[in-house]
């Protein structure tokens, strides 16, 4: 029989680098949401694997074992016909490749070798709202995240994870400190607005388009707060109400018809 399962979007919320291994790998404090869009797999066994990409962002991705969904498979032990729908752009700071891989673990097993795979794949393979320290290894469930209204936009610009670290001037910066228990939606984003994201400053001057998209963002009726995810190039903003999200999504693409603009929400700890 066929299985499904969904690869929701990995939103970085905050993004602090807070030191550098001499292994050269980078040390953050991250906290990591997810949102209510993503890409589709579907699973059917079979006697050798094969995959098939799909969508709107399936030009460029490998369809063999250099593709991290083929990885997971074998690394679950299961040989499969799958088909993925891909509908976030990859190579975005949103944890497409990553969020496909644990979507095959979280269904076939084998998640306690996540890591394998890469540092962003044992945080996706969550469900909720994580606190990501270390190099990525080290997970905490965070009690008290709301359930915010997004817009999502990428403005086409594919950024380099490695170019945005080695162009960071300063790796040694403060972390989070310790969580503060959030009452309200007020107090969570008046916390928030305080964060970081140590890789926009490198990111944007990899990719300037990526300053257009925070002050489009920014500049939208309804929008609390703009920031860039991951190392780039998709950027949130956090919008009062989802009626503001659509709006100013509309507004986003029909000023950037080239540029992948989506309203969403995130998935709080709550579930909502």
């Amino acid at each position: 029989m066929a299985t499904e399962a969904f690869a929701p979007a990995k939103i970085n919320l905050t993004l602090h680098v807070t030191g550098q291994r001499a292994d050269g790998y980078h040390l953050l404090d991250s906290l990591v949401v997810f949102a209510g869009l993503g890409d589709r797999l579907r699973f059917e066994p079979a006697g050798r694997m094969s995959l098939k990409v799909t969508g709107r962002f399936a030009a460029g991705v490998p369809e063999d074992g250099r593709n991290l969904v083929w990885r997971a498979a074998e690394l679950a032990g299961v040989t499969l016909k799958i088909r993925l729908e891909k509908a976030l752009p990859h190579g975005a700071g949103i944890g497409g490749g990553s969020s496909d891989a644990a979507a095959v673990l979280r269904t076939f097993g084998g998640q306690e070798r996540a890591a394998e795979l890469g540092a962003d794949v044992p945080v996706c393979l969550a469900e909720a709202p994580q606190r990501m320290r270390g190099i990525g290894n080290e997970l905490e469930a965070v009690p008290d995240v709301p359930a915010v209204p997004l817009v999502l936009v990428n403005p086409g610009d594919h950024v380099p994870t490695p170019e945005v670290f080695r162009a960071l001037a300063q790796k040694q910066n403060p972390d989070m400190g310790a969580l503060p228990r959030w009452s309200s939606q007020a107090e969570f984003l008046a916390w928030l607005a305080a964060q970081r994201n140590d890789l926009e400053a490198p990111a944007i001057a990899a990719a300037p388009a990526i300053r257009d998209a925070l002050n489009g963002l920014g500049g939208a009726e309804g929008c609390l707060l703009a920031r860039m995810s991951g190392s780039g190039a998709t950027c949130f903003g956090i919008f009062g109400s989802d009626e503001a999200a659509r709006a100013a999504a509309a507004q986003i693409a029909a000023a950037h018809p080239d540029w992948w603009v989506q309203p969403t929400r995130s998935i709080g700890s709550a579930g909502a």
